[in-house]
């Protein structure tokens, strides 16, 4: 039987996986059979099983299963426990491993395509689901300085801080704190606000210190409002989640290959494409 991967999610006719993942095939002489499958979050179960039975050996999760995935895994790497949500599945015998590679995806974007240095960064990361969690344990570990997550639903965010275990430097805080929560050297937005079609949530100038880096993990449409809020509050720079997307999906391509394709071009490609970009994996 022929080995597939695919990425699941909910929307996901978006994604650019099935792009990127071709592409790497391609450079890498490898054969890829990766397609997106659509499915609610109540039924990924059914559908990862409908999945291994048709040849299933890989796939990547985006938004909103990372957390379901995380719990239907036997094993998982150390990042993945840490971050509690899985964006990678490797097939092992009759069980899933786990992985979550968003985190040195977007260290490794910002840091080596971006050259920022974010040793120290006083950061403020806004969401609490699985997109937060999967970069909120390679950002303490690349050296940011306090980190304090805020989120609509302050449950979210007391249980993200709990995981992470870190009190001295990983702080709680409700949205309407954040006039009062000083400035800031790093801004994340880690939320689905403009896919979703609700509204980015607001955040006053007085966070955005002089040398302050704005990011959204989301790409194309759904980076928008954050990205335009940054440039007009002042921020140093300001980027968008496509590298990120490029460097976890080549860190799950060497997951599942053995290689570790290189992203430069691919990501060059991508961007000479930007403004029909959609949304964020």
């Amino acid at each position: 039987m022929s080995r597939h991967y695919a990425v699941f999610g909910h929307p996901v006719a978006h994604s650019l996986s099935p792009r990127i993942h071709a592409a790497f095939g391609r450079q890498t002489s490898i054969p890829i059979d990766y397609r997106a499958i659509d499915v609610e979050p109540g039924q990924f179960t059914h559908a990862l099983m409908d999945f291994v039975a048709s040849g299933g050996a890989g796939a990547n999760v985006t938004l909103p299963l990372k957390q379901a995935a995380f719990t239907l895994c036997d094993d998982l790497t150390e990042r993945a426990r840490r971050a509690g949500a899985v964006n990678t599945l490797v097939r092992n015998g009759d069980t899933w491993h786990g992985d979550n590679t968003d985190g040195v995806g977007l260290v490794r974007d910002l840091t080596e395509r971006h050259a920022l240095d974010l040793r120290a960064r006083r950061t403020l990361l806004i969401g609490a689901g699985g997109a937060a969690r999967g970069v909120a344990p390679a950002l303490l570990d690349a050296g940011i300085g306090d980190l304090f997550i805020v989120n609509r639903t302050p449950e979210r965010t007391d249980q993200l801080a709990d995981a992470l275990a870190e009190p001295d430097r990983v702080h709680p805080r409700y949205l309407g704190d954040l006039q009062a929560l000083g400035e800031f050297d790093l801004i994340l937005n880690a939320t689905s606000a403009a896919r979703d079609g609700s509204h980015v949530p607001a955040m006053p100038r007085a966070i955005v210190g002089r040398r302050c880096a704005a990011v959204d993990l989301n790409y194309g449409e759904a980076a928008i409002p954050f990205l335009a809020w940054a440039r007009a509050a002042g921020c140093h720079d300001v980027v968008d989640g496509l590298g990120m997307l490029v460097e976890q999906a080549a860190e799950s391509f060497a997951r599942w290959h053995g290689v570790r394709p290189e992203t430069d071009a691919v990501y060059a490609m991508l961007n000479s494409n930007h403004d029909a970009l959609v949304t964020a994996d």
